[in-house]
């Protein structure tokens, strides 16, 4: 019954994170696309209000003229509509979302001690510290040199030798999965936070400078301007991070940092692309480098390149033999992993009886009535008898065979050689008997 609780809540936080996302990121979208196609108004009645920029567009049946003033109008509406709740909502629920699946089972999902070995709760408050304190860097890099004349440039190139340094310090920290989803979740922070500290308190600001009979400052509107096209550029990055774990490909690979940091780059460009493209601008440069990384990640992740020979000093620590539970792992609950592999005539086999002594061996730590490294069994699945493994035979496949995602981080030491038993199995029929 827990499980199945936990499943519904999974449901619904994730189906709630998915709907603000995309209030947010539609409403993001929607005023950049609007800032830059803005054209200068002939009317002057609108120039003497103070218009700055206006468009004419077409909609549901409906014509809408939208007007941008230079600073601020000279009276403000008594009612003005505030974008904030779409971001705050995105972020809370995407937390609460981690927490769950990430966070309360820290030494599964977050843990790979061929990566770096520590304890689940050194784990997630690592994973929370790593969203604070990349918030703190970013934004003393905006504040200490985004007023400067001229300084945009020199921020973006910080900002994104800072984006570098986090996705390769989270790729050697935690496992693959967690860590791109870390790394997304960090930008995601960045984001949401440069809403809530700076982007509406300016803007609070300036109305209550108007409302007051004063003049509005025009840095809170230029400091808002900045995070904003952060912003922006971090869309892309962020929802592929957010998608990826249901790629293990990209995540298991080997320098899975660097894959992550071309992907988000392709993002990015792609992105700039279309910023330009409101502006009347097609530099078709962009959305060709970025097809150009991704298909350069594509084919070095294909498994033609990856059953190449490749040196042993070129390979990640994800690539590594596999090593034996720690003590802090026993102290933590894992279960026993000394199982002995099944020999090599077995897994030419690929009989039943030496499938299940391998699923008994590496997979009911999480997918038993009652597992010994998570508190309720992995998505709803028990593979503590022959009729369960012979229902879910297909995800074990696609899980443990194609995708060699399962077990993850390879916590319980499952060999190529099981990997490839099980593959026979399934391809022989998947029978039971």
């Amino acid at each position: 019954m827990e499980a199945y609780i936990l499943d519904w809540l999974n449901l619904l936080l994730r189906w709630l994170h998915v709907i603000t996302a995309i209030a947010w990121i539609g409403s993001s979208f929607y005023f950049v696309w609007l800032d830059n196609s803005l054209v200068q108004p002939t009317d002057p009645e609108l120039k003497e209000k103070g218009v700055g920029g206006e468009l004419w567009a077409v909609h549901g049946g409906g014509f809408y003229n939208p007007q941008k003033y230079l600073l601020a109008p000279r009276q403000l509406p008594e009612h003005l509509h505030w974008f904030y709740w779409e971001s705050y909502s995105t972020w809370l629920s995407g937390f609460a979302l981690f927490s769950l699946l990430y966070l309360f089972n820290a030494n599964v999902f977050l843990v790979d001690r061929n990566v770096f070995d520590m304890s689940g709760s050194m784990a997630g408050g690592t994973a929370v510290a790593f969203l604070v304190f990349n918030w703190l860097i970013y934004d003393a890099i905006c504040s200490s040199i985004g007023d400067r004349p001229n300084a945009d440039r020199l921020v973006n190139i910080l900002v994104g030798l800072q984006v570098v340094v986090s996705v390769w310090a989270a790729c050697h920290l935690f496992s693959g999965r967690a860590a791109f989803l870390i790394s997304g979740a960090s930008l995601a922070t960045i984001m949401s936070a440069n809403v809530l500290v700076w982007i509406i308190p300016g803007q609070r600001k300036m109305v209550a400078s108007m409302r007051a009979g004063q003049a509005p400052d025009p840095i809170h509107g230029k400091r808002g301007k900045q995070r904003s096209v952060h912003n922006t550029y971090f869309t892309l990055p962020v929802l592929f991070a957010m998608l990826s774990n249901h790629y293990s490909m990209t995540y298991s690979a080997p320098h899975n940092w660097l894959v992550l940091l071309m992907i988000m780059a392709a993002g990015a460009l792609i992105r700039q692309f279309f910023v330009l493209r409101h502006k009347g601008v097609y530099n078709w440069w962009y959305p060709g480098v970025a097809v150009a990384l991704l298909l350069g990640v594509a084919v070095g992740l294909s498994p033609m390149m990856r059953d190449k020979p490749v040196p042993a000093a070129l390979h990640h620590k994800e690539a590594a033999a596999p090593a034996a539970p720690t003590a802090t792992a026993a102290a933590e609950g894992a279960a026993k992993t000394d199982a002995a592999p099944a020999p090599a005539a077995a897994a030419a086999a690929g009989g039943f009886a030496q499938v299940q002594q391998v699923i008994e061996a590496r997979c009911i730590q999480c997918h038993s009535a009652k597992p010994t490294l998570m508190p309720v069994p992995g998505k709803g699945v028990l593979l503590d008898s022959k009729e369960h493994i012979s229902q879910h035979a297909q995800q074990i496949y696609q899980q443990a065979v194609v995708q060699k995602s399962m077990p993850l981080g390879n916590m319980t030491n499952i060999t190529d050689d099981e990997r490839a038993m099980i593959g026979k199995w399934f391809e022989a029929g998947a029978a039971v008997n």
